[in-house]
């Protein structure tokens, strides 16, 4: 049985301090314009009385993993545009030399160039992600990548969403759910990517942001049986600034009530919720306690084998000492 902080059960219990707990307003609080007030209400009224509040419980003293999904702990690595030839071979045989717990599913996202060069030479308990995918099927859609092209090379996995997709190069939610839907009708996982701006969360806007990127992914998928949700707060990417235990708790745990509410219970509870932002081997610990945290979605520290060994053996402090 799985042991939960009580920290946003107090909080929600108390309007009032809404406005001071991790920097959401009450104002994050609104959902789309398509969801009630009474909807919204609903789902905070949700969050409080199902908590997994546990400590009291006779199992609570037992070893446990605790983790509020069901399923297996995941890791990935997104080397985003870094390496070289030379670079990776050696981060490959870094990989291939180190001791990983059984227990945790294991992903790396090379740039497209090495990918085959990744594939040819990486154990099979690793594996691979392509960082992007197309809408639709390849064609004159010069610069991009297919579905099938990342099947045929061996992928298994596609990231869609990060933000530097969103922000950077400017594609906006509906056009992401759209490349899910398809990755996964080409039997790609999908390692979907929320999270809000610094200045959402600073005007109370973490929770909007979160629920509107979510429905954009809901709205388009036929299924979520082959997705990973990864919450990355865009102000802690490759910044060093790292969202509290606490402060990413509190999103996981709202991100999972809103796929009860808004999917299904059973998505809910076999989604895997991974954190993303600035994650490094000393902080990946106490990240990993948290019952909603499920994994990680790595960047720089990905690029080091050692150091992410160390963030997929972090699976070990799930669990709860006796």
């Amino acid at each position: 049985m799985a042991v939960a902080s009580t920290s946003l059960a107090s909080q929600l219990s108390s309007p009032k301090s809404l406005s001071s707990y991790s920097g959401l307003r009450p104002s994050c609080c609104k959902l789309e314009s398509s969801h009630s007030r009474s909807a919204t209400q609903s789902l905070f009224q949700h969050l409080h009385s199902h908590l997994r509040l546990s400590s009291s419980s006779p199992k609570a003293s037992r070893g446990v993993v605790a983790m509020a999904g069901t399923g297996k702990f995941f890791v990935g690595g997104n080397w985003k545009c870094n390496g070289t030839k030379d670079s990776i071979r050696k981060l490959v045989a870094d990989l291939n030399s180190t001791k990983l717990e059984v227990d945790v599913d294991v992903v790396v996202a090379p740039p497209f160039l090495y990918l085959d060069q990744v594939k040819s030479s990486l154990t099979d308990r690793i594996e691979l992600s392509g960082q992007n995918s197309w809408v639709g099927k390849g064609g004159a859609f010069t610069g991009e990548i297919s579905a099938e092209q990342l099947k045929d090379i061996g992928a298994t996995w596609v990231i869609l969403g990060h933000s530097e997709r969103r922000h950077v190069i400017g594609e906006d939610d509906q056009f992401i759910g759209k490349k899910a839907a398809y990755a996964l009708s080409e039997g790609l996982g999908v390692i979907a990517c929320i999270g809000e701006k610094l200045e959402e969360r600073e005007a109370g806007k973490t929770f909007d942001v979160c629920f509107q990127q979510l429905k954009a992914f809901a709205d388009a998928v036929p299924s979520w049986d082959k997705i990973v949700v990864a919450y990355e707060p865009v102000w802690a990417i490759g910044t060093g600034k790292v969202a509290s235990p606490e402060q990413a708790q509190e999103v996981h745990v709202a991100v999972r009530d809103w796929l009860k509410q808004n999917v299904s219970a059973e998505v809910a509870s076999k989604t895997r919720i991974i954190y993303g932002g600035s994650v490094n081997g000393g902080n990946s610990a106490e990240l990993a306690k948290k019952e909603d945290i499920d994994g990680f979605l790595v960047g720089g520290a990905s690029l080091k084998g050692p150091e992410f060994a160390t963030i997929v053996n972090s699976v070990t402090a799930k669990k709860v000492a006796a």
